[in-house]
């Protein structure tokens, strides 16, 4: 019998396809730190071109993907504006500051997006008082709201008022392929509104490590000398490399599944009683079972009885449905959660 991976708690927790581990295992290999790895600057190849880019590079992390391209636009001492909620800001443990000696400008967005006029308030009109405002920073999909997806038009609002100051744009792309299938359009259509983006490949697109940063070559060169200065040239990285290729090129309109998945798990948790504290967007529902009377214990026991990992908060959660869960597996799971309710 074949273990499933029932965990809700994120779609990081995805596992490789048995083609990516065959081809981790067959990859050709050399010294990345070189340019020697055939199958690193294949990737590369790949993600430049699957974005419409003229460059890319092979990150260990979205984190580290996200931290080399805010250097790469930026100066110390710089000022950045983004999304009060971002991923960036709030959990990326301030690589921004210890690293880049940054300071953070935040817009309240509605559903991930900047309004424009907010955009422009924060990144101020003083020339010769406060920090220079150098760079803003997307995020799509954006967490916090969700995983809500922002349409090519959003994401053009800003960066056209960004352009009008001579501000670089970045994108925290780690879920930006939800975002393409979720609006039905080609990923390229989202990246013409950012002059750099990182994209994940470990979490829906389930290979095991890994993200890409894509953008102009100057800045991409950029990019590259702070990946070495954060320990990111490795060596033969051809083995994880050949799973991302796989990725970018084999995974991405599965992720249709994914979200179908998600609405048939958040309409039975309805039905149960359990509700929805944002709307569904992607592949995330963040839910409240307090409706029902159950406390955060209550949940994780009820999941961890039923063969799944969740973490119950203090209000309720956020489940993720991603590669190796099932249209079975959430059947499943509904009908057993409805007997213990």
């Amino acid at each position: 019998m074949v273990e499933k991976n029932l965990d809700f708690r994120s779609d990081t927790t995805t596992w490789p396809t048995p083609e990516m581990r065959e081809a981790a295992a067959k990859a050709a290999v050399g010294d990345m730190g070189y340019g020697e790895d055939p199958t690193v600057n294949e990737l590369e190849r790949v993600a430049a071109e699957v974005f419409g880019k003229e460059a890319a590079l092979f990150c260990t992390s979205g984190t580290q993907g996200n931290a080399v391209s805010v250097l790469a636009h930026t100066d110390r001492g710089d000022s950045f504006v983004c999304e009060a909620r971002a991923h960036l800001y709030t959990i990326e443990r301030g690589h921004w500051s210890v690293i880049g000696s940054l300071i953070p400008k935040l817009v309240k967005g509605v559903d991930g997006f900047l309004p424009p006029d907010d955009v422009r308030v924060a990144i101020g009109r003083r020339r010769r008082a406060g920090p220079k405002t150098s760079l803003l920073c997307l995020e799509n999909t954006h967490l916090s709201s969700g995983g809500s997806p922002l349409s090519p038009e959003q994401m053009k609002e800003d960066y056209d008022v960004a352009k009008e100051y001579g501000l670089g744009v970045h994108t925290d792309g780690a879920r930006i392929f939800n975002a393409a299938v979720a609006l039905g359009v080609d990923v390229k259509e989202i990246a013409k509104g950012s002059d750099t983006i990182q994209a994940c490949l470990s979490k829906g697109l389930a290979a095991p490590v890994g993200s890409v940063v894509v953008g102009t070559e100057s800045l991409i060169e950029k990019a590259k000398y702070y990946r070495g200065m954060l320990g990111g040239s490795m060596r033969q990285a051809g083995i994880i490399a050949a799973p991302g290729i796989i990725a970018l090129t084999k995974m991405v309109d599965r992720l249709a599944e994914d979200h179908a998945n998600a609405k048939v798990l958040a309409e039975g948790l309805q039905r149960l009683g359990i509700e929805l504290r944002l709307p569904l967007k992607t592949n995330m529902l963040f839910i409240d079972y307090t409706g029902i009377g159950w406390t955060g214990e209550d949940w994780s026991k009820a999941c961890e009885r039923l063969g799944w990992k969740s973490r119950g908060g203090a209000m309720g959660t956020r489940l993720v449905v991603h590669y190796g869960i099932e249209r079975e597996d959430i059947e499943a799971f509904l009908e057993g959660l409805e007997k213990i309710i």
